[in-house]
């Protein structure tokens, strides 16, 4: 898959291609049902597969605040890649796009770079200067320039409309086996393994480092977890997602211990699965406090695992 985030470099599209547009948070079973959608129309049409999104998100544009994600761009990008989509349109959101008219935009973003040949939207779907653009406009400007437009199809369960907003609530709450059946996978997050500040390693429990974006929906705390991307193989741990309240930390990180493993592996690429919650993220009044409670928080991953 091909990220781009210039629309200049859409010269590969001259062909044509078969796209979707939507935030896709979480890219859910939901979502999942659109991709087939674009699957089945792209191999119709011979044309590759596009998904069009933005950074930052229009609410999060006119709100001026980050709003909770289900996953981190990175792991975003990776998922999409995994799904068999051929490129990530992703826009910048700016005064110029949110004011754009949704005219213009259809016939410069859609029509002229993209070159859409069919568009797969929720009927739903509003566009351009204060969301004037909608799926009948959609329609009627597709006849006039070989663009079909169709409704994305909806996903359900018993509970409901799967949405990423269910997601994130559960995200929210701990309830990891609930956020995996909508998801359609096991949740995890990945990054680099960085340096940290490796007090850790000096009680006994040394901790791997990935660097978390601060508005990700899942709960601060403590999880047992799965690790893969070391050694060909699934390693079981403990991990903190948190700031780190009572040593003063300030940034979102996702601290993991592993058991049995005591190796240097800066800068690796993992994934971690949150397999399930154990406690949620607490200041400690001392340092030894802490180191107990860690000890504690591994013999109960252990046990559920066991």
């Amino acid at each position: 898959m091909r990220l781009i985030r210039d629309i200049s470099q859409l010269e590969q599209l001259q062909q044509g291609s078969v796209a979707t547009i939507g935030n896709f948070d979480g890219l859910h079973l939901g979502h999942q049902l659109i991709f087939d959608q674009l699957a089945r129309h792209a191999e119709t049409l011979a044309l590759p597969k596009v998904v069009i999104s933005f950074e930052p998100l229009p609410i999060e544009f006119f709100s001026a605040h980050q709003a909770q994600r289900v996953y981190p761009f990175r792991d975003k990008v990776r998922y999409l890649s995994q799904l068999g989509i051929d490129y990530f349109l992703c826009l910048r959101f700016d005064d110029k796009l949110a004011n754009m008219p949704p005219d213009q935009f259809i016939h410069e973003l859609l029509l002229r770079m993209a070159n859409v040949r069919h568009l797969v939207v929720g009927d739903d779907f509003c566009f351009g200067k204060k969301r004037q653009g909608n799926y009948q406009l959609l329609k009627e400007t597709g006849k006039q320039h070989n663009m079909e437009v169709s409704n994305s199809l909806t996903h359900s369960d018993d509970t409901g409309r799967i949405s990423s907003t269910r997601i994130r609530q559960h995200l929210n709450a701990g309830e990891l086996k609930a956020a995996n059946a909508l998801l359609g996978r096991k949740y995890s997050l990945s990054g680099r393994v960085r340096h940290g500040d490796k007090m850790g390693r000096t009680i006994g429990f040394p901790t791997m480092n990935l660097r978390i974006q601060d508005n990700i929906a899942a709960a601060n705390g403590v999880y047992a977890v799965r690790v893969n991307g070391l050694k060909g193989e699934t390693l079981q741990g403990v991990a903190n997602l948190g700031n780190r309240p009572t040593v003063g930390g300030v940034e979102t990180r996702l601290e993991v211990y592993l058991f049995d493993f005591n190796e240097f592996v800066y800068g690796e690429h993992i994934e971690v699965e949150l397999v399930s919650f154990i406690r949620p993220e607490i200041r400690f009044d001392n340092f030894e406090a802490l180191t107990t409670q860690i000890g504690k928080d591994a013999i109960e991953a252990k046990n559920q695992f066991s």
